[in-house]
């Protein structure tokens, strides 16, 4: 239970989840303490200009890099909750320095597991990507491995009873290289690329994602990787909401990018639950997350292709119209609240 008392730490938590995480946390349960962990002082310094008064005098700062084991044990004194978002998530940086990733996504989520264990902190949330389901590319096989270090690090715990459970949604759209900024700085030019005209993806913004982040904290028992459900839509359809009168040229797809989006896998569904808003993955040999959970079909398989929630090209011109919307406000976070005001399309 998070309440008052509580102090959250949030790896990577200068990032776009982090920031919106870091704001969410102290509207949602007005904790003790909300520290922010990551190694960029630069953006530490603009987070504490934009974080400022009353409402954010819980909010610390912590400067550290999760490869470094010896920080983590002295951040995670008197914590409670551990949010870990920090990764390098880039995929065409990932391929062209595979040690420097598996660095930071594996080992760094081993030091983060032995330090919540030896700390005492009581919950480890860590969040994953689709590109962990059946990698192609290095960057989903370092998160598909440190999602499996984290769903069995309660093994290494003895009798600490540290839980860990891990949140996987697809690509956050809005946030940087992500396709809804780029089909509108592209539209004055009145051609839009696309990778694929087969091409589908989830629809999910940053505000959904960390309400999802929230609730899994509240409902975890240790072992769960939990994946959201969501809406696809085609990303031709995406670009004819946005430009209806622009020109769609093909540009292919590229390396280690997949035509659809995978958030569970026919191997997965044999231990994953239908929580109602969510499904729950789990450790071969643990039971479901909660006694009234049904089992998914055996043969199911969550993708953005095959999904029965499709967004059309009417749906996403009046999303991108509320996101709009938000935009024009001074105080604006990219896609900030367009899906909390859309709950049908949930």
């Amino acid at each position: 239970m998070i309440d008052r008392t509580s102090s959250i730490l949030v790896t990577g938590g200068t990032g776009s989840f982090g920031q919106h995480f870091v704001r969410h946390a102290v509207e949602r349960w007005s904790p003790r303490r909300v520290i922010v962990f990551s190694r960029d002082e630069l953006k530490q310094l603009e987070m504490r200009e934009r974080f400022q008064g009353p409402k954010y005098a819980s909010l610390r700062y912590f400067l550290g890099d999760v490869r470094d084991r010896e920080r983590l044990y002295r951040a995670f004194r008197d914590v409670d909750v551990v949010v870990h978002a920090a990764a390098l998530k880039q995929v065409p940086s990932a391929e062209y320095n595979p040690l420097e990733v598996i660095r930071t996504n594996i080992l760094g989520a081993v030091n983060v597991s032995e330090a919540a264990i030896d700390c005492g902190v009581r919950n480890v949330l860590a969040l994953s990507t689709d590109k962990a389901v059946a990698p192609v590319n290095l960057y989903g096989a370092t998160k598909m491995c440190s999602d499996r270090l984290l769903m069995r690090a309660d093994a290494y715990d003895g009798m600490r009873h540290t839980r860990f459970a891990v949140v996987r949604y697809g690509n956050v759209l809005g946030s940087r290289g992500s396709v809804v900024p780029l089909f509108l700085a592209r539209r004055p030019t009145g051609v839009l690329p696309i990778t694929d005209t087969r091409m589908t993806r989830f629809w999910i913004t940053l505000d959904r994602a960390v309400e999802f982040v929230g609730d899994a904290l509240e409902r975890m028992q240790g072992g769960e990787i939990f994946v959201p459900k969501l809406p696809s839509m085609r990303v031709v359809d995406l670009a004819r909401a946005i430009g209806p009168e622009c020109e769609q040229t093909v540009v292919g797809i590229r390396p280690g990018e997949k035509l659809h989006e995978v958030l569970l896998s026919e191997d997965e569904a044999r231990n994953a639950y239908d929580l109602g808003d969510a499904f729950a993955v789990m450790p071969p040999d643990c039971g479901p997350p909660r006694p009234d959970a049904p089992r998914v079909a055996e043969s199911f398989r969550y993708a953005s292709d095959s999904n029965g929630e499709l967004l059309s090209v009417e749906d996403l011109q009046r999303l991108l119209g509320l996101y709009l919307e938000e935009e024009a406000k001074p105080d604006a976070c990219p896609l900030s609240s367009v899906m909390s005001r859309s709950t049908e399309l949930r």
